[in-house]
């Protein structure tokens, strides 16, 4: 068997059980996989479904332009139909969106155009009214509104809620899903309740969005509206694809846990699933002791992990947000891996002549300087030999006549890459003081450190 073009592959997306990420609730947790789709993401089904709509109705015509506002991947799903069908595609989208998800726009011949994030759904700099503006101008042309054309609901009521009731023969007790457009909890919610009143559906939101006080005080506060870096999910307007009657309860989870999650998802079940999963599965473990044993829950996992590559699985793109705290190798830690040795010291009044017979007996290259037990700097190898140089018989004068600048001394929990910044051909180790002993650390102590 074999399909006539990809637009037929889209939907019966796989069902999977979650084991270890999940193993403190209590009931099976299960997820829709999306990424499936030839478009690696969930919005491949609305997709398809707003253009055929469209073409029914005649708004969009044989040769036309699809403009869209979109976050990437319903964008991809419009993008892909476009291919098959034969429209141009321009989208615009927010500057908080992955690079990946442009690139991969771009790579299917839309034109992407990049609007600033933090200004209202009116401003006329806003991706939405972007989008509407460039309807109004590009003959003929034609904009889906993802968040307001109910075939977006319509085409999860028709497929995905389906799926899902087949899939668990009608054992689900509670849907998760993230909340952006609406369109994927609403529909699937609709199914899955008109089969079962009892289902529970839970909508999760992110810090920043609107969608979980409107729905618990009717209030649409403009004082819950801030930027936030989670994508996919939350707005600062009310779409029509939001059916709040649907929705039984929204949970919010902070950019930060979602992000981690995310991370969390590939490592302990394989998955690698978008940043809008790892705040549906952070929601749901936040919520863990509502569940039971008998509980069947079924979480949307929307799309694919490739379109974060810069942002949630990139170390450096955490750490500069203050999300992935690093536990770096400290002074503590190269002292730990060396070998026991007492530092070797030499008093100031001693002379060169015995600090050069300590330095060959013992194969080193340094050795601090003290001063009633305090150090109070070194001599090395060189400091020797440049003395000896310009006078041979400067052996017999004390160490203190050719000491220079001590070592500089670090606390333990100073990091590996401080001191390795520290260390050079002036300054070829540090001190540290640990119990009241005194401790030297070199660049081959760090190497042993780091390699051991």
């Amino acid at each position: 068997m074999w399909y006539n073009n990809i637009l037929e592959t889209i939907g019966n997306t796989p069902l999977v059980k979650l084991n270890r990420i999940t193993k403190e609730i209590p009931a099976t947790v299960l997820a829709k996989i999306e990424t499936t789709n030839p478009g690696n993401s969930i919005k491949d089904r609305m997709a398809l479904k707003m253009i055929e709509d469209a073409e029914k109705s005649g708004k969009l015509k044989p040769g036309g332009t699809i403009i869209e506002g979109t976050s990437g991947n319903t964008g991809m799903g419009l993008a892909i139909a476009a291919v098959i069908k034969g429209y141009k595609c321009i989208f615009t989208s927010t500057d908080k969106q992955s690079k990946e998800k442009f690139d991969a726009l771009r790579a299917f011949g839309a034109e992407v155009i990049v609007c600033p994030t933090n200004v209202d759904p009116e401003d006329a700099r806003s991706y939405y009214s972007v989008s509407s503006r460039l309807e109004r101008e590009v003959p003929n042309s034609w904009k889906p509104n993802q968040y307001d054309n109910l075939s977006n609901s319509q085409a999860h009521y028709e497929q995905t809620g389906p799926e899902i009731w087949e899939q668990t023969e009608g054992k689900i007790t509670h849907l998760v899903a993230g909340v952006g457009t609406g369109g994927t909890i609403s529909g699937t919610a609709r199914y899955l309740k008109e089969k079962n009143p009892n289902i529970q559906v839970i909508g999760i939101d992110t810090y920043g969005s609107v969608f979980k006080k409107y729905k618990e005080t009717g209030v649409m506060d403009k004082n819950e509206i801030y930027p936030y870096i989670t994508e996919g999910i939350g707005e600062d307007f009310l779409p029509q694809n939001v059916d709040f009657s649907l929705i039984d309860h929204f949970e919010k989870v902070s950019d930060q846990d979602a992000a981690l999650m995310t991370r969390e998802i590939a490592r302990k079940e394989g998955i690698f699933a978008g940043n809008s999963t790892g705040s549906a599965v952070a929601g749901v473990l936040q919520l863990k002791d509502s569940f039971k044993e008998s509980d069947v829950i079924v979480i949307i996992f929307p799309d694919h992990g490739s379109r974060y590559m810069g942002k949630m699985y990139n170390d450096d793109w955490l750490r500069d947000r203050g999300f992935l705290k690093e536990e770096k190798l400290t002074a503590r830690h190269i002292i730990e891996k060396k070998e026991s040795q007492q530092i070797v010291t030499i008093d100031c009044e001693k002379s060169i002549l015995e600090a050069i017979n300590t330095i060959k007996s013992l194969n080193i290259s340094q050795i601090p300087v003290t001063q009633k037990g305090m150090v109070i700097g070194k001599v090395t190898e060189s400091d020797i030999l440049n003395s000896l140089i310009e006078n041979p018989s400067i052996k017999s004068q004390p160490v203190k006549n050719i000491v220079t600048a001590p070592f500089p001394f670090v606390d333990l929990n100073t990091s590996i890459d401080k001191i390795s910044a520290m260390i050079n051909k002036d300054n070829i180790a540090v001190l540290v003081e640990d119990n009241g002993q005194i401790e030297i650390i070199t660049q081959y102590d760090i190497i042993n450190a780091i390699s051991g």
